[in-house]
């Protein structure tokens, strides 16, 4: 009776092992990888969307996968992500491709574009409209995997210790800014740098950058820039959207079963709601509360975003003649742009 049971007890254990292989693809396939991140995990939406795609990555799992979230400058330099993700000496990082742009210029159209569509939109050309095949195909011939995995609402551009009336004041403004938008105020004549999140109060405090944009009132509340400058400016000409990143050594995407990969595309696809939603819900009251610290909300004057979109399609131009990818992608963009307007412009109230 107890042979019988036994072998009754090793089959079931058998073939619960046998059926654990063919949903997964092996035994007791756990997945441990180490993501670095460009953005704390405290930081509004950029870092909480990065915790919030680990957790659910977790939980999907049932726990056999964990990909882990390290601090900025944890295993890597905050920008220095592309170079450890494609070597293999991180797993994954979390981010946004503009800060490729260093190493590959055009990346930048891939988060965000000056002058841009609303999220929809834009993401409506990156799975629809052939943005992503022009990425892919670049992180592809550099050993990467690369997912949208968030997308924010638009930011604002810039805070200034003093209210900007004209022009003028902008040239040889010391001024943090990023991706394309950088270039158009190059042309208007600041000097501008990027900065990662942590880097750029100590440099505001110092007088290293005398003005700064980032990102939208909640992120930006977190990092403290309303104690230095006191002025901060609307709209966000160069990102009405912002899409995040999960960025991944292709070798260790190619080695998880179909499964585990389902798992990550899904997670990345709740990330992009989750953050859309909550980017745009919680930017009144971070507005409100900055007003409470003595910060004055201005909004650019029409004078003003007719020169930030002359300067940007003096860039366009630059750039299109000069860079073949950044002009192939381009090309595809504004072509949706185009496709897109028939429905955009009847489908939405003005």
């Amino acid at each position: 009776m107890r042979l019988t049971k036994l072998l009754k007890t090793t089959a079931l254990a058998g073939l619960v092992g046998l059926t654990s292989m063919a949903i997964g693809g092996q035994a007791d396939a756990k997945v441990r990888w180490k993501m670095q991140s460009t953005f704390g995990s405290k930081l509004s939406i950029l870092g909480e969307t990065g915790k919030h795609f680990e957790n659910l990555v977790k939980e999907l799992s049932g726990g056999d996968m964990n990909i882990k979230f390290f601090e900025p400058g944890a295993l890597v330099p905050s920008l220095e992500g592309f170079d450890a993700a494609k070597a293999g000496s991180v797993d994954a990082v979390w981010g946004t491709a503009g800060y490729h742009a260093g190493k590959i210029p055009a990346m930048s159209l891939f988060t965000a574009v000056p002058f841009g569509p609303r999220a929809s939109e834009l993401l409506g050309w990156m799975e629809y409209g052939g943005g992503a095949a022009i990425k892919n195909k670049v992180m592809d011939d550099n050993g990467l995997k690369a997912f949208n995995c968030g997308i924010i609402a638009p930011e604002t551009s810039g805070w200034f210790k003093e209210p900007i009336t004209s022009t003028d004041q902008l040239k040889g403004l010391k001024m943090r800014f990023f991706g394309m938008g950088a270039k158009v105020m190059t042309k208007l004549g600041a000097s501008t740098q990027l900065l990662s999140a942590a880097d750029i109060y100590p440099a505001l405090e110092r007088g290293v950058i005398q003005a700064t944009e980032f990102s939208m009132p909640s992120i930006d509340k977190n990092l403290g820039f309303y104690q230095i400058a006191k002025h901060n400016y609307f709209p966000g000409w160069h990102q009405q959207s912002s899409i995040l990143e999960l960025l991944m050594n292709k070798g260790k995407w190619e080695a998880l079963n179909k499964q585990q990969q389902t798992i990550i595309k899904t997670a990345c696809d709740a990330s992009i709601a989750w953050s859309l939603i909550r980017s745009d819900a919680i930017q009144a009251d971070a507005m409100a509360w900055m007003q409470g610290k003595g910060v004055t909300l201005h909004d650019w004057s029409p004078e003003f975003i007719a020169k930030f979109r002359a300067g940007w399609d003096a860039v366009v131009k630059e750039e299109v003649a000069k860079d073949p990818l950044f002009a192939t992608a381009y090309a595809s963009y504004s072509a949706f742009r185009k496709k897109y307007k028939v429905w955009g412009d009847r489908a939405y109230l003005k």
